[in-house]
């Protein structure tokens, strides 16, 4: 080991069932150790790389993690991680799963490695400062590092002053530009001369929790107004509600009012599981997806048009609510259960993505899986390809203590590519997370080969302190023209309430998403304060 290498270990976690169970602690965590240092975790003490479980001939899911794993040099140079494969009670099942990679962040699968094969190494790894100071920058938490604003500037009117922002740099290298709000009422633009002035950084940062009780949140503009839908716990699921307000703030004023929009109604076969409501506009028409029930439980994927010049907190205004069907007309669903139908818009057309599950709660339970398919914008509610699976719960987190979720998706388009998050885990405890599929926006995302789906989780319940279960989220952009997830979680690890949440999302230097940026992290409270001098001069 050379004096400067960094030591990077692998290893798994005790297995807790009540707060780091199997699917968690079976998996290969990080850490790093400079010289003269004592180890650190990476990925906030998260596992990193998860081991898929095997799909059974009867279509069901069983679930594997590793133990005992161990880091080395492969030897064409790239470095290998692998792992002895194990069932959920952490008993050895014969063979080793294998993981290469060249700087750390971005890992490929080998696969199952006969054991015979597969030689011994060590827990650790001297690497290089330049592939390991990178990777611990990536796995680690990324925060403010610095704000600078212009020492001085001349200025004609305060217009020349509002355009002066905060540039907020940040631990792995990347930017955020920031609004100023500046104290001014001693600033005289008609009269030429220099004044030092104060100013507030502009940070939207959100309380948690914003509503308790309320799942799957969207919040939206819609001509003027902000409205927030949510599956409403408080009210055992049953009925769709809106709230409207002139800020996303104030949709979680005290006393805001909620209005149903779909009301319980046997004569419509609408009774229960009024699931997760989306917000959007396809083909320039504002439409809810959502999951309903009938008097028999089963819910499936609806979508509800409204009327033209209608306003989204009216249930006259909105069309009878039908369902979605496949392109030759028939159900979506036969055989199972659909629901958290989202709508992406990418560069190569339209689509939707929902959960299907089958034979829920039974020993024949597939767990839910995300399908895919494209359709016409002027009929959303019919498919125009046949459905296509995008991903099933197959890794210990999205298949942890009985929960198989692969749901709640929810795209994010940004610089031609679609990040499709998704949940899996417990929806109403804290082994929920959000996971990541990528693809490039001109491609068929009915390929599921177009697609890259993420190993690890990109939000969990180590995340931000105090939350607990994220996931099931909906992006949206702040009158700042800020990106924003809202999310629900839980208020404590023991708790099963699910509350809203929101938070800016933030793009690493690589323009990536990373949605794991706390308010301090973002920019410090401290830090907030701005100065300037401004030094008035003649409009002539």
């Amino acid at each position: 080991m050379r004096e400067q290498d960094i030591l990077i270990s692998v290893s798994t976690k005790p297995v807790d069932p009540a707060f780091y169970p199997a699917g968690l602690a079976q998996a290969v965590h990080f850490s790093y150790q400079r010289p003269g240092e004592a180890p650190r975790p990476l990925n906030r003490d998260y596992g990193i790389l998860f081991v898929k479980g095997a799909v059974s001939q009867e279509d069901t899911i069983v679930p594997a993690g590793v133990c005992d794993p161990s880091i080395f040099y492969l030897a064409d140079g790239w470095i290998g991680i692998q792992g002895n494969m194990a069932d959920e009670s952490g008993k050895a099942t014969g063979g080793v799963f294998r993981w290469k990679t060249r700087d750390l962040i971005h890992f490929e699968e080998v696969g199952p490695v006969e054991a015979a094969n597969a030689a011994s190494y060590a827990a650790s790894l001297p690497v290089c400062p330049e592939i390991a100071e990178a990777a611990i920058r990536y796995w680690s938490p990324i925060r403010c590092q610095s704000v600078s604003v212009p020492f001085e500037i001349t200025a004609r009117s305060k217009a020349d002053l509002d355009r002066v922002q905060a540039v907020v740099t940040y631990s792995d290298g990347s930017h955020a530009v920031k609004q100023i709000d500046w104290n001014t009422e001693n600033v005289d633009y008609s009269t030429p001369g220099t004044y030092e002035i104060e100013g507030i950084i502009r940070r939207q940062a959100f309380r948690f929790p914003l509503a308790r009780g309320y799942g799957d949140p969207v919040i939206f503009p819609w001509e003027g107004k902000w409205y927030f839908l949510a599956t409403n716990d408080n009210l055992n699921d049953i009925g769709l509600y809106a709230r409207e307000a002139d800020s996303a703030e104030g949709l979680f004023a005290t006393g805001i009012k909620e209005h149903l929009i779909l009301p319980f109604d046997p004569g419509r076969g609408f009774e229960q599981t009024f699931w997760a409501p989306e917000f959007h506009v396809i083909g320039g028409e504002a439409y809810i997806l959502f999951a309903v029930s009938g008097h028999i439980w089963g819910p499936q994927c609806h979508v509800m048009r409204l009327k033209k010049g209608g306003r989204p907190i009216r249930a006259e205004d909105w069309d009878d609510p039908i369902p979605v069907i496949r392109k030759d007309g028939s159900p979506l669903s036969s055989d199972g259960i659909t629901l958290d139908m989202t709508y992406i818009k990418a560069e190569s057309g339209s689509y939707m993505v929902w959960s299907y599950r089958r034979h829920i709660g039974t020993p024949q339970d597939t767990g839910s899986m995300l399908y895919i398919a494209s359709i016409d914008e002027k009929e959303p509610w019919r498919l125009t390809s046949d459905p296509v699976l995008l991903t099933r719960p197959l890794y210990g987190w999205e298949n942890v203590a009985g929960t198989i979720n692969n749901e709640g998706p929810h795209a994010l388009l940004r610089d031609g590519k679609v990040y499709l998050t998704y949940s899996g885990g417990s929806a109403n405890a804290y082994t929920y997370a959000l996971g990541l599929l990528t693809a490039d926006g001109a491609d068929d995302l009915t390929n599921p080969a177009a697609w890259e789906k993420s190993i690890t989780p990109v939000l969990t319940f180590r995340s931000v302190a105090g939350e607990y279960g994220p996931g099931h989220n909906s992006f949206f952009l702040s009158d700042q023209g800020e990106t924003m997830i809202a999310y629900h979680a839980e208020t404590d690890i023991r708790e099963h309430l699910r509350c809203d949440g929101i938070r800016r999302v933030h793009f690493r230097a690589d323009g990536t998403p990373y949605f794991q940026m706390s308010a301090e992290e973002d920019l410090p409270e401290d830090q907030r304060r701005a100065r300037i001098r401004v030094t008035v001069v003649s409009r002539k």
